[in-house]
């Protein structure tokens, strides 16, 4: 068996009663092992072919049949797919239903010695063009994935997030051919980092549970619960362990911290809460920096300008090895034409902004869809990972400017998509995705004129702040 790179990401949940505006949300940060794996943002038009299409993987031996007829849907896959395999991370299809995929999740040695990985399974890199262009609400989405598990297993422990304007679903494949998901409540939130998240199962509520066939005879046969009472799903299938204790709680911890600051944990608890409850009406803001932070204002920040034995204990949400991060949200208050947005950010999330795409699309904005291996300023993931990394290198001078810029650039999206929304009532069908592309492709057009114009300013002062200087005579 071949083994290939995983991907370590952060996933934020978000139920429609506990955000701000009544939108459901899922976020996720796509982290990679190289800092720099470029990445493009395209666009699929919806499909009726005349024969039966495949999909077929450049990882492994897996290859599979998919229906003729698709929703068009957005992706963000390698540029380099051939070798590097296709990993589309994300997008809403047309049917505004959303997916995220995925967050390597681990399962235990005890469960995977009864049902291993399989090799040549369906993995991450083409779950989302097995799933999303093909469902019709987050729970279809679930019952997909499950059933194509069913059929050819998994060579990977994942984690998948899907939405739609009424329900959010978290689901976990933990061994080959077994995987459970539930339903976040809608006034619940959740945050899961690279472990096996979800707790306790309750069967009897199908409305809120679905579940690999016979898993829970898979569980009593192999003696796999460890508890003497209830039917935990992390302690059945998960880990607990140091790597744990430091690379995957403490993210848990600091996103729970941020929307529940008066609740007192350990970053280390192995314990943290899956479902979690806040009075705070959950925001993109707000999401956008969870998924940005490093510790922010504790012991553990890696950026603060003091020595502490804690700086480098954990690692951070935000990492210099984020490709893209996604807030995926689904506004109910809003027809369908302009109900989805996906709020996108190539570059670090801790230093680069969310740009706000309408999903009802004909194509991605140029800059963002053509992406070449070596660095090119005029497009997006370039723009924004130098950006990133000029800010970062000189944090202590460029964090303020840079915490400017982003805040201008909230508000200005902020107005651009309530002067859009506006707008595109006067369009129908076809006009109203014509005029949405459109739109996406001016906005981003300004936000790259005034990002590299930042990135100008950054580039200046960084020069005056070289160490390779000397104060002398000016005249010398």
């Amino acid at each position: 068996m071949s083994v290939q790179p995983l991907s370590a990401c952060t996933s934020i949940l978000v139920g429609k009663k506990a955000s701000l505006d009544g939108s459901t949300m899922i976020a996720r940060n796509d982290d990679t092992f190289h800092a720099v794996a470029p990445h493009q943002f395209v666009y699929h038009q919806a499909q009726d072919a005349s024969d039966t299409p495949t999909v077929k993987s450049w990882l492994n031996k897996f290859e599979a049949p998919v229906p003729a007829k698709s929703y068009g849907w957005p992706a963000v896959p390698n540029v380099d797919y051939q070798h590097e395999g296709y990993y589309d991370e994300s997008g809403i299809n047309s049917h505004n239903v959303a997916m995220s995929a995925t967050e390597s999740t681990y399962g235990n040695e005890r469960a995977l010695a009864y049902d291993p990985l399989v090799p040549d399974g369906l993995d991450e890199d083409c779950l989302l063009r097995m799933v999303l262009p093909y469902i019709d609400s987050a729970r279809d989405g679930v019952q997909r994935t499950g059933d194509l598990i069913a059929q050819y297993g998994s060579p990977a422990g994942n984690s998948i997030l899907f939405s739609d304007s009424q329900e959010v679903w978290y689901l976990e494949i933990v061994t080959g051919h077994h995987w459970l998901a539930q339903r976040i409540p809608d006034d619940a939130y959740a945050i899961a980092a690279n472990r096996v998240s979800i707790q306790e199962v309750d069967f009897s509520k199908p409305e809120d549970f679905l579940w690999s066939e016979k898993i829970q005879e898979f569980v009593q046969e192999h003696h796999l619960n460890p508890d003497a009472h209830g039917w935990n799903f992390r302690h059945i299938f998960g880990t607990n362990n140091q790597k744990d204790r430091h690379y995957n709680n403490p993210r848990v911890w600091f996103g729970q911290r941020v929307l529940n600051p008066k609740i007192e944990q350990d970053p280390e608890d192995g314990e943290l809460p899956f479902i979690c409850h806040t009075d705070h009406q959950i925001s993109v803001e707000d999401l956008e920096y969870i998924l940005g932070s490093h510790y922010n204002e504790t012991p553990f920040d890696p950026l603060q300008s003091r020595e502490t034995p804690e700086k480098y204990l954990y690692r951070p949400i935000g990492l210099n090895r984020t490709q893209n991060s996604h807030i995926l949200q689904i506004r109910g208050d809003q027809p369908a034409a302009t109900a989805s947005l996906m709020w996108f950010c190539f570059g670090y999330p801790t230093f680069a902004p969310y740009l706000p795409f309408y999903t009802n699309m004909k194509a991605t904005p140029a800059s963002f869809a053509q992406t070449d291996a070596k660095f090119n300023l005029d497009q997006a993931y370039w723009l924004y990972n130098g950006l990133s990394t000029l800010v970062e290198s000189h944090y202590p001078e460029l964090i303020q400017a840079n915490r400017d810029y982003l805040t201008d650039f909230r508000q200005a999206a902020r107005t651009h998509v309530a002067q859009t929304d506006q707008a595109a009532r006067s369009y129908q069908g076809l006009a109203a995705t014509e005029f949405l592309t459109q739109e996406n492709e001016a906005f981003a057009q300004q936000t790259a004129i005034k990002s590299r114009q930042y990135f100008g300013e950054l580039l200046q002062t960084s020069i005056n702040l070289s160490k390779l200087t000397f104060n002398m005579d000016r005249n010398l």
